[in-house]
């Protein structure tokens, strides 16, 4: 049945292309406003409208110039950033988020959210790394995948973003990337891999930067090689906004739709430029038929042409509740000594609340990820709300992002401090640090904050320092100070009750860091080989060796180790068992064991699985995430897990003889744990033969 719709709508396309004139076709691969397509109306071909999505629908713009509407029906949900939801270690929720998402979009009149973005976070100073997941591909994967499932329910295509390498904001539109072979289909491929295969996410946008000389968003080898042929993607590849260089290239390199900031739109370089070279016979018609084709497809897939539509919606308490859910699950206990939290409130009745960003906003911030928030609880009102009227809460700013004396708002804030039970300092980043278009400097705290918590701890003892942010920062100057130490993202409209709840213990924080925590700057593989940022060329020296792959080969203690998230119970893992079958090619690895919740109350655990390969003809990490499963366990509750593998989880890519994957015969070890160095359990197992694919 299947097969057939799919037949009658291929003619269907056959058909409307054979009615087009140059014009038109010409028409639908550029833009025709800055978010949308043009149509053709005598065909019954609508626009193709088009919207940021990190975080929310992006608000509406006119259609020719960079100016708010100023309308007051688009207001969105708030969802936490990417890096909150890839700290929720939780596929279920990426789902519900995606599904939330598409919902919203097609509520709002848009056929494309231009979200997921999954580039891959190589530095702690990418301006853009709040946008993104993960140093580690498996947990990419795994999370981009079922989000966009739910986005593409509601008729509404998702557009996973930047392909690839765009790991800098300085100097994006420029800067060229040489990278070797290996490293690119063993991290940074991965996650677009399983997008398209997997996720069949109907769009994909095309990054600013070059890779080895060629501007990604008409790039031959990524988009003509890897992603068309290689991978047999049959969606649409749209161009970055302003991503676009040179006419030829953008028709024969694989881009379908090009997009920009300006406003000319019979200019840009796929639209009249375009026609001409055409009509000289310099460029094939065929070329643009397979462009329409593909958008076609796109249009019928989501419903727009001949078809019922799913209608969506927005502003909905279903999506606040999962905009909620996705928060709690993302903070990240980072440290909790003498059990300071969860804070209990029946025996706490004077709080000092200090930190500028206690009271930030964050939503309209981050640049092309700026949402118009319908509302937004900051830290300090979701603290008041938990607590209501019974206790005392005193604010004080404590540093500022404004030329302040510094000095007396520290004066200020140990006075709060001294007075209180307790001191919760709320610091970290903004959007003026985390935003497109530009990468921080250094892993340091901004305006003073390193000064402020050290004169704080020294004036009450019970104080929780909580850092919001969607990049790692130092901490060295007070971290052997602080008794609990949390980890918070942008955490969307209701972040700031999230947040109380977990310190007040309403919640058992669940998350792990998706990315390392590096005690300095230096330690970060990029760094470490002085490539980030560069202004013309940036070559990766570290080559598969991103995140905590760097940090167990050079034998370095981050801070805070990928993975890493505490609870306020204990589990115990324990009878692990694994078992291998092996059947031509292919290999299955069953791995069970069990975890038990042996604290005092309620918790998840994201139960990590790594692999070793012992023994290998080319350098391997020390181990790799090749799995994870977060398991709800009630007091005193026990659950076994199961997971299986299959070849890939052994295999690596060769690029010294043959570019392809292979896994070798040898000894492997499975390593189970809480995370990338607290490992509990291991157990080897032998592989007799290898295999090429």
């Amino acid at each position: 049945m299947e097969s057939k719709v799919k037949g009658r709508i291929e003619k269907k396309i056959e058909k409307l292309i054979n009615k087009m004139t140059l014009e038109e076709k010409v028409s639908m691969i550029h833009g025709n406003g800055l978010f949308a397509t043009a149509g053709i109306e005598r065909l019954n071909i609508p626009r193709l409208k088009m919207s940021d999505g990190p975080m929310g629908v992006r608000k509406d713009y006119y259609n020719d110039k960079w100016e708010d509407l100023d309308n007051n029906d688009d207001f969105v949900t708030y969802f936490p950033c990417y890096a909150a939801l890839a700290a929720s270690f939780n596929e279920e929720l990426s789902y519900e988020f995606g599904n939330a998402l598409g919902e919203e979009a097609r509520g709002r009149g848009k056929d494309i959210i231009l979200a997921p973005g999954i580039s891959i976070v190589r530095t702690p100073l990418c301006g853009r790394n709040f946008e993104y997941m993960s140093e580690d591909p498996l947990l990419i994967s795994k999370m981009a995948v079922p989000f966009i499932k739910g986005v593409q329910e509601n008729d509404v295509a998702a557009c996973v973003k930047h392909f690839a390498v765009n790991n800098q904001e300085t100097q994006r539109m420029t800067v060229n990337v040489e990278v070797n072979d290996r490293a690119l289909n063993e991290i940074y491929f991965p996650g677009f891999k399983a997008s398209v295969q997997e996720g069949d996410s109907y769009s994909i946008m095309g990054a600013y930067n070059k890779l080895r000389g060629e501007h990604c968003s008409h790039n031959n080898y990524l988009l003509n090689k890897v992603l068309k042929q290689d991978w047999k993607y049959e969606g649409v590849v749209i161009s970055d906004w302003g991503a676009v260089h040179d006419t030829t290239q953008a028709a024969k390199n694989g881009l379908d739709i090009e997009m920009n900031v300006k406003s000319n739109f019979d200019e840009y370089y796929m639209a009249s430029p375009l026609i001409e070279k055409i009509k000289s016979g310099e460029i094939k018609e065929e070329v643009i038929n397979d462009k329409i084709k593909r958008i076609l497809k796109l249009m019928f897939k989501i419903n727009m042409i001949d078809s019922d539509r799913e209608k969506g919606s927005y502003n909905t308490i279903e999506h606040r509740n999962i905009a909620l859910k996705v928060a709690e699950e993302s903070i990240v206990l980072l440290k909790n000594e003498r059990n300071i939290l969860p804070l209990n409130d029946n025996k706490i009745k004077t709080i000092a609340v200090i930190g500028q960003n206690a009271i930030n906003i964050h939503s309209t911030g981050g640049d092309s990820a700026q949402i118009k928030a319908l509302y937004e609880v900051s830290p300090l009102m979701g603290i008041k709300m938990r607590l209501g009227g019974n206790t005392e809460i005193t604010y004080s700013k404590g540093y500022s992002n404004i030329e302040q004396d510094r000095e007396s708002l520290i004066v200020q804030a140990v006075k709060a401090a001294k007075n209180a039970q307790v001191a919760i300092i709320i610091g970290g980043l903004t959007h003026d640090d985390d935003s497109e278009g530009h990468d921080r400097i250094d892993m340091k705290l901004p305006f003073g904050q390193d000064e402020l918590i050290k004169r704080v701890l020294e004036a009450n003892k019970n104080t929780v320092v909580v850092i919001l942010s969607g990049s790692p920062v130092e901490m060295e100057s007070f971290i052997d100070d602080a008794p609990s130490v949390v980890q918070c993202w942008y955490a969307g409209m209701e972040g700031g009750y999230a947040m109380a709840k977990v310190l007040f213990g309403d919640i058992n924080p669940s998350g792990k860091l998706p990315v390392t925590f590096p005690k300095k700057l230096e330690q970060s593989p990029s760094l470490s080989t002085c490539e980030f940022p560069q202004n013309v060329n940036v070559e990766y020296k570290e080559g598969i060796f991103v995140g905590y792959r760097h940090f167990d080969k050079e034998n370095i203690d981050p801070l805070f180790c990928f993975g890493h998230g505490l609870s306020y119970t204990t589990f115990k893992y324990s009878n692990l068992k694994v078992k291998t079958k092996k059947n031509g090619s292919e290999i299955k690895i069953k791995i069970s064991f069990s975890i038990k919740n042996t604290g005092g109350v309620e918790g998840s655990e994201v139960a990590q699985i790594y692999i070793s390969d012992l023994v290998s003809s080319l350098e391997r990490p020390i181990k790799e995430l090749k799995a994870f499963k977060k398991v709800k366990l009630s007091e005193g509750e026990k659950k076994e897990i199961e997971i299986e593998l299959d070849k890939t989880a052994l295999a690596f890519y060769s690029d010294v003889v043959e570019s392809l994957w292979m896994y070798e015969a040898g000894i492997f070890e499975v390593l189970v744990g809480s995370s990338s160095k607290d490992i509990r359990l291991q157990e080897k197992f032998e592989v007799e033969e290898g295999f090429k694919y």
